[in-house]
């Protein structure tokens, strides 16, 4: 990248945090006030609007678009009682944004509690129906998972979990953990896989977006009924793991079958 592009991209990555400041304030006091009278899916969709303007924002401002692939792959938001868990990969803060505005379905994350402690936003995400846990008390932390879990899922809220548990760099691949797969097994909800390629834009712990596509790949809905966790989860990681390789391949040159050859 040469200094002119840098600055080009500095500067409108320093736009977009303004815009970011500016705009959650109001947003964080109108969903307080609105969780006084409103809980569940009305108030999850109003929070929504600042995530669609979040969005909206990278792509004007910072020229990042999105291109999906297999969205007819999810239950529509027909499907009232059609429940699964979204398992993706996480390289960014932009799908964190991204997910809930692209779903059909109200969306819940599971997220350490600390993000609570982040003024506005952090406040607003309290008033929403997600589910924050200690990471320090792994037991408790699960038994709040499995049980919060499946009252979602028996209300139709889907529940996002990111196996990797944490931001992983570009071209890199995380220790996947079995809280999701334990989840999907245990309340016999199906497990989508997506792959995204979100680091090419908004690479990890930086706030410089550089314009460009990123790809977003939705996977079949995986069968968790009856299965161990373990295996589930190494289901989950093969299928997401080949397919970062096919959206991002210059990420993972050595994955490439120009590298692997003699």
């Amino acid at each position: 990248m040469s200094a002119l592009v840098w600055l080009g991209c500095a500067l409108r990555s320093a736009l977009y945090l303004v815009f970011l400041i500016v705009t959650v304030v109001p947003w964080a006091v109108v969903v307080l006030l609105a969780s006084i009278v409103w809980r569940g899916p009305r108030l999850y969709w109003v929070a929504v609007q600042w995530l669609r303007a979040s969005i909206w924002g990278a792509r004007v401002i910072c020229g990042v678009r999105a291109q999906v692939q297999g969205l007819e792959h999810v239950p529509t938001a027909q499907d009232a009682r059609s429940a699964v868990l979204l398992a993706p990969k996480h390289q960014s803060t932009w799908e964190t944004f991204f997910f809930p505005t692209l779903m059909p379905h109200p969306l819940a994350y599971v997220f350490k509690r600390e993000l609570l402690r982040i003024p506005f936003f952090g406040w607003a995400m309290g008033r929403l129906d997600m589910v924050h846990i200690d990471r320090s008390r792994r037991t408790e932390a699960w038994n709040r998972v499995a049980e919060q879990g499946r009252r979602l899922f028996a209300e139709g809220v889907w529940v996002i979990m990111f196996p990797e548990g944490t931001r992983i760099p570009r071209g890199e691949q995380g220790s996947y953990k079995t809280g999701a797969s334990r989840l999907a097994a245990t309340t016999g909800v199906p497990i989508v896989p997506i792959a995204v390629a979100s680091a090419r834009c908004w690479p990890r712990k930086s706030f410089l977006l550089r314009p460009g596509v990123i790809p977003v790949s939705i996977g079949r809905p995986i069968p968790s009924a009856g299965r161990d966790p373990e295996e589930l989860m190494r289901e989950v990681e093969a299928w997401i793991e080949a397919e970062m390789r096919r959206l991002d391949p210059e990420a993972y040159p050595a994955s490439t079958p120009e590298a692997r050859r003699p």
